[in-house]
């Protein structure tokens, strides 16, 4: 057993080499929750849900209404993943490499926080499917045109309308709605002053009450195959309704799919595939009633840029538990990211003619509040 690095000492090693980092968008956009810290991997850990209630008539009398009961529903999340970046160096790796040694192992360690970082990020991403609704065109990438946000304007209303707070929301997006952003935006008679910190920077505006930030993880989601689909309700379904019953159509209808009804020029997203003639649409559910029959579109293939408060989507981030009195480490310490700003443990495990380095993280990801995400399709 030995790394491969015949080949390199002399030539590659004579240059820099610096590793690439894909943009990180989604991590530092939501919220880091510290509840992981007393849980291990995959414990559920519970969080209340106060339903919605309703208002009733002030009726003066001389004595207070009876107590009405209110169940209080609750969610659960977990961290579901405990992951290491390892790699080594042998007497004999020292040797051949010299002085060259600090450099790669620098590198080495970047990759491992690439990797884990990624990782990460791509499943923050993934929670794309758990948005309430959406605005913009598959395949048509936002901010096409210059001087006119109304993509993002339009993204934020739908979490406006759904009552999610104003004061953090997050626009994160892929690179190439950040390069309309930048390309065609960065206009002095459109942003005036700001114009230097986007044409020289790469730094994205604040746009819409949105903080906008690109990641290499937006998901590309490729439509279900159904068509044809109609309501299949004799009364048909009221505002607010989730669970649909359906008949007629054929094909797949998959989760994060987006749908709209006829008659309604709102785009849902499919929070659970059609199966047994039914599926479920993510919170809110449906903004205005529907009609027995009325026919159901999927659209097409999208790019998934995610925009939401930034406390609906969580983050559960940790290093690793080692065991009371430590483990076989012989050191360790903690390492920011600089990229992506998050901690990862990292450990010196001394072997046999050889010594081992692990860059750990555990970590979990949750949209506890579906209705305060929407999507901005691209």
């Amino acid at each position: 057993m030995a790394n491969t690095l015949t080949g390199l000492i002399d030539y590659i090693y004579q240059s820099a080499d610096v590793v690439s980092r894909e943009m990180v968008g989604m991590i530092p956009s939501v919220y880091i929750n510290g509840v992981a810290e007393q849980t291990a991997v995959n414990q559920e850990i519970t969080y209340d849900v106060v339903p919605t209630m309703t208002a009733e008539d002030t009726v003066p009398g001389a004595t207070p209404p009876e107590l009405s009961d209110q169940a209080v529903g609750t969610g659960t999340m977990q961290l579901t993943k405990s992951k290491t970046v390892r790699f080594y160096w042998s007497g004999e790796d020292e040797a051949g490499l010299g002085t060259k040694r600090t450099a790669i192992e620098n590198n080495k360690f970047a990759q491992a926080f690439r990797t884990l970082t990624n990782q990460i990020e791509a499943d923050l991403a993934a929670l794309y499917m758990h948005a309430s609704r959406a605005y913009g065109t598959p395949g048509t990438t936002p901010f096409g045109v210059a001087g006119d946000f109304t993509d993002a304007a339009q993204a934020v209303r739908i979490l406006k309308d759904n009552g999610a707070p104003t004061s953090d929301i997050q626009l994160v997006i892929n690179t190439a709605a950040g390069t309309n952003i930048i390309g065609k935006q960065a206009r002095a008679d459109i942003i005036g002053a700001s114009v230097a910190t986007l044409q020289q920077q790469g730094v994205l505006l604040d746009i819409a009450g949105a903080k906008i930030r690109e990641s290499a993880q937006i998901r590309n989601v490729a439509k279900g195959t159904g068509a044809a689909y109609q309501i299949n309700n004799a009364a048909g379904y009221a505002a607010g309704a989730i669970d649909l019953a359906l008949d007629t159509g054929s094909g797949t209808v998959n989760a994060g799919d987006v749908v709209t009804f006829n008659g309604d020029l709102n785009k849902y997203v499919v929070g659970a595939a059609l199966s047994g003639g039914s599926l479920a649409l993510n919170a809110p559910g449906l903004v205005q009633a529907l009609a027995d029959d009325a026919v159901m579109a999927i659209g097409n293939s999208y790019a998934a840029n995610m925009c939401f408060d930034r406390s609906a989507i969580h983050l559960l981030a940790r290093l690793p538990k080692v065991p009371e009195g430590g483990d076989q480490a012989d050191d360790e310490m903690i390492m920011i990211d600089p990229v992506s700003g998050l901690p990862f443990r990292v450990a010196l495990y001394r072997g046999y003619m050889a010594n081992q380095f692990a860059i750990q993280m555990a970590w979990g990801v949750k949209a506890v509040k579906p209705a305060h995400i929407s999507l901005l399709l691209g």
